[in-house]
């Protein structure tokens, strides 16, 4: 294709036009991994290396991990084909995308959300090394960049969720999409709004047991350093409320949003988070590799502050359940942050099914893989 023709292309094609099949996993800038403190009996390595802008995961069934991301613009797919437990093919799916963050996998398709849309890309770990046209499953998502990328994943119920963050930091929008978690079939019909009142969630899953959704939401800025806390929710139903931009973290009401509300009309976290820590993704973990104390736990990345006086976050942290309830929240590793400054940010993570936890690190170009050497 000529430069001319490129440049006359549509958006799709010309993105798969100069779409690359690989990139180089070495290792440049391999990130220090020796000052990451983990409990006892857990050690953290490199999984691949070199990955720009890594940020959401999700896995093939045969094994493929693939990779959205923000600034970057790229979707990327890693292959461990030897089972080493580090990555050894890599394959660039798509780039030049607006903000592709979420990536998710469901019956053999990839599909990938931008600010604006969701794409599928068909039979996906069949053709990882040919150039891709993907289909336009919904282009109908508001086009704000504030809070615009997504997390998307699918459910129990077969349906895919695709949240809209609020395009501010603090305010009410007539259209319902803002601030939401919304639901639809996979060929991108009827669409609905699953929760409301979720300021911007980058990261949920669902319990093993009871289905329901839960899910990180970070809480707005400007109200000091200690308030309010970052959120983890449940939503127990669909059609709930979880307080924003009304109420924060369940008992904080806005000083000027919140002025003729209650905090009672509203869905309480299930477990409040570190304020502006800045939870992104979450997981169950359901592998049998890691110790009983942490099967059936929630662990949460949280990517780190970015205005707080006194930075938090940049570390993942664990929160306990009893049943179907938070009981606590604690850090499980801490590192990425030193006196300097933060050398890394995770993002996501994934159960793998090895047991193994993969780790994205969009600031360190990274995934690490936590393993448990005593289970």
């Amino acid at each position: 294709m000529t430069i001319m023709n490129m440049l006359k292309a549509s958006p799709v094609a010309l993105l798969l036009s100069i779409a690359g099949p690989a990139f180089d996993l070495g290792h440049a800038g391999t990130p220090p991994l020796n000052l990451i403190r983990l409990p006892a009996g857990f050690e953290i390595d490199l999984f691949a290396s070199n990955v720009r802008g890594a940020r959401s995961l999700a896995l093939g069934s045969g094994g493929t991990v693939f990779v959205g991301t923000r600034k970057a613009g790229n979707v990327y797919a890693l292959c461990d084909t030897n089972l080493d437990g580090r990555a050894d093919k890599s394959y660039t799916i798509a780039t030049g995308l607006n903000m592709p963050n979420g990536v998710a996998f469901y019956r053999g398709n990839l599909y990938v959300a931008e600010v604006s849309r969701v794409l599928r890309f068909d039979r996906i770990e069949e053709r990882l090394g040919e150039r891709l046209r993907p289909t336009v499953v919904r282009d109908d998502f508001p086009t704000d960049t504030h809070h615009g990328w997504k997390f998307i994943a699918f459910g129990p119920d077969g349906l895919l969720y695709v949240p809209v963050g609020a395009p501010c930091n603090a305010c009410t929008r007539s259209d319902a999409r803002y601030a939401s978690i919304m639901r639809m079939n996979a060929d991108g019909s009827d669409l609905e709004v699953f929760a409301s009142g979720v300021r911007n969630t980058v990261g949920f899953d669902w319990h093993p047991d009871t289905g329901e959704l839960w899910f990180t939401d970070n809480g707005r800025d400007l109200l000091g350093d200690d308030l309010p806390p970052d959120e983890l929710n449940r939503a127990r139903q669909s059609g709930l409320h979880f307080g924003f931009p009304f109420c924060h973290a369940g008992d904080i009401l806005d000083l000027g949003l919140g002025q003729g509300r209650s905090c009672d009309e509203f869905e309480p976290p299930a477990q409040k988070l570190g304020p502006h820590v800045a939870a992104l993704g979450m997981r169950f973990y359901t592998g049998d590799a890691f110790p009983e104390a942490y099967r059936g736990q929630i662990f949460v990345a949280e990517h780190g502050s970015w205005n707080r006086s006194t930075p938090l976050g940049y570390r993942l942290s664990v929160v306990r359940l009893a049943g179907a309830k938070a009981q606590s929240y604690e850090t499980f590793a801490e590192g990425w942050l030193t006196e300097e400054g933060p050398w890394g940010r995770p993002v996501d993570v994934l159960v793998m099914p090895d047991g193994a936890l993969l780790v994205s690190d969009d600031y360190a170009d990274a995934i690490y893989r936590i393993v448990a050497t005593k289970p």
